[in-house]
């Protein structure tokens, strides 16, 4: 994946300062495609939103304004598609809609795909093939699968996971394997895959300790490398840990993903890195008390760099490129679409005078990383998923 992109120049960024962002801007995040290509946000000002696409594969970034007869309502979901378009997600009195977006000369094409009555929705990641998109409609005891674009009659049900699921990762770079978080009536949280090539069939992902949550939170098909939160480490504890799908070795808690009076969640994994997890740099978003700023890690370094985010960050959002560029897509009033970039210098070797205060290394430990507790480390059970879900099992009549 290559993104050609800007960043503004020194002047820009201190008129941006100056001024802040411009009030036509919305503090709602970016979504970004499997392949980074395009990328869709809902922007404007008060009642007047309206959707976004950006195109991130030409020589630089630049923004592609939808709007159509009205504005949009908050709420209103948008997700990019790897041809340009840009699904849109509408809910009115229970039933949710849904439209395919492409700019038409002076004005907006709209395609409608139909609809689904349910209480809640929730639209997943952008599908890796960048054809097909999907949603949840979670209930209690049973969540269903719907593939809202991409099939050949409008909105399908593809697939039921049992339990309130929640989350949604992929697991492959064809659209076949999705993980879920899902919580059985009075059970734990528990991740688990859903192979929606095979009817639905429903594997158990991860099983830390039988009475821990334990969610997933990204995962890299090309290492395997797994990022996961769990309460395993002890009772009342959320912390990050890390994987690898089909290894034999535990999850692990490192301490340095642990700051106090702060939460981190990842939201990028440098692609590319076949059979060497522990090398993949993984970009988090930092939220404590003074605002929200970036943090990278890779699981060799043990040590997570801070890093101040750009000016404008779209928080949350970014990619990495496979040569380990970290790039963060951001708007202020100079530098309306604009994508920030971090070389995987700047990031493995920050200025000190710039770089807030982290952790030192964490010593190595037999079997990497040890999961801390208050009563000393967990022993954990290992990631069982290994390649279940793609062999071995029976098709559901």
């Amino acid at each position: 994946m290559t993104v050609c992109a800007i960043e503004a120049t020194a002047k820009d960024r201190a008129m941006a300062t100056s001024t802040g962002t411009a009030s036509t801007q919305s503090t709602a995040e970016i979504t970004i495609t499997a392949d980074g290509t395009y990328a869709a946000r809902l922007t404007g000002t008060g009642e007047a939103l309206f959707p976004e696409r950006w195109t991130l594969d030409g020589p630089e970034p630049y923004a592609v304004p939808l709007p159509l007869g009205q504005p949009e309502e908050p709420g209103t979901d948008v997700l990019p598609m790897a041809d340009g378009r840009v699904l849109i997600r509408r809910q009115v009195a229970g039933r949710h809609t849904f439209s395919l977006l492409s700019p038409t000369g002076p004005g907006t094409g709209e395609l409608p795909l139909g609809g689904i009555e349910a209480a809640r929705l929730m639209l997943l990641p952008p599908a890796p093939d960048g054809v097909c998109a999907y949603a949840l409609t979670p209930g209690e005891t049973s969540t269903g699968i719907w593939r809202v674009a991409g099939g050949a009659f409008g909105p399908e049900h593809v697939a039921d996971a049992p339990g309130h699921c929640s989350g949604g990762v992929w697991l492959d770079r064809t659209g076949r394997m999705l993980a879920l978080d899902s919580r059985p009536p009075g059970g734990p949280v528990k991740a688990v895959a859903v192979d929606l090539e095979r009817g639905g069939e429903v594997t158990p992902l991860l099983q830390i300790t039988e009475d821990s949550d334990d969610r997933l939170l990204l995962a890299d098909p090309d290492s395997g490398l797994l990022l996961i939160r769990s309460n395993a480490p002890g009772p009342g504890q959320d912390r990050l840990g890390w994987g690898v799908l089909g290894s034999l070795l535990p999850v692990r808690f490192p301490q340095c993903l642990r700051l106090p009076d702060a939460v981190l969640t990842p939201f990028a994994v440098q692609p590319g890195q076949v059979l060497t997890p522990e090398s993949c740099a993984v970009a988090l978003r930092i939220d404590g008390a003074q605002g929200s700023w970036l943090g990278v890690w890779r699981p060799s370094g043990r040590k997570l760099s801070q890093l101040a985010a750009p000016d404008g960050w779209l928080t949350g959002s970014g990619m990495w490129s496979r040569d380990g560029v970290l790039q963060l897509p951001y708007a202020t009033r100079a530098v309306p679409c604009g994508v920030a970039r971090i070389e995987g210098a700047d990031v493995l070797h920050p200025d000190p005078a710039t770089e807030p205060a982290t952790e030192p290394a964490q010593a190595e430990h037999a079997g990497g990383e040890p999961c801390y507790g208050h009563s000393g480390p967990v022993v954990c059970k290992p990631v069982p998923l290994q390649q279940a879900p793609l062999t071995g099992r029976t098709v559901r009549g």
